[in-house]
């Protein structure tokens, strides 16, 4: 039975990951809250269908996939200037996280929407291939062969930002 108090302690375990799985999706904060916000409301609704804490975990991950991509539609549908975009000052980024880094977080928010969740969800959220599968529904070798192509394509624009940063 479903009870107010188990709602309150999936989100308590679990508001960080849907929060910076959308963030590191969609680079926007106020974004990331508000999929996060209605994932949540969703739960409240089906909470009592889902059968344990690691159908809870797979069943927020799915569904915070999924709006991250349709919101990233919407957006995409009504353009908007980013704070990327707007010179402020801004604190360096924390030592060790890679997606925090300006050019790499461009570079991997410049590839397609399925890509792209691909490498938030393997590198963001520490999943492996066959957890990614089963998230995004699409084969394993699908994910693995999306995950090439995008490290690929980083590498080489990397590489080639380097060698014109040299010149």
């Amino acid at each position: 039975m479903e009870t107010p108090e188990a709602f309150s302690q999936v989100l308590r375990e679990h508001q960080r990951m849907v929060f910076s799985l959308a963030y590191h999706f969609l680079h926007d904060a106020a974004l990331a809250e508000e999929v996060a916000q209605d994932v949540f409301l969703e739960l409240n609704g089906k909470l009592e269908a889902l059968e344990s804490p690691a159908h809870i975990r797979h069943w927020l991950r799915r569904v915070t996939v999924h709006r991250s991509i349709d919101q990233s539609r919407r957006r995409k549908a009504r353009p908007q200037v980013g704070l990327d975009e707007v010179q402020e000052p801004s604190s360096p980024p924390a030592v060790g996280d890679p997606l925090r880094d300006g050019l790499l977080r461009r570079l991997v928010a410049a590839l397609p929407e399925k890509p792209r969740m691909v490498v938030v969800l393997r590198y963001q959220e520490d999943l492996d291939p066959a957890e990614i599968a089963e998230v995004l529904s699409m084969p394993v070798r699908t994910v693995k062969s999306h995950l090439q192509r995008s490290l690929d394509m980083l590498r080489r624009k990397m590489e080639r930002m380097d060698g014109e940063a040299r010149i």
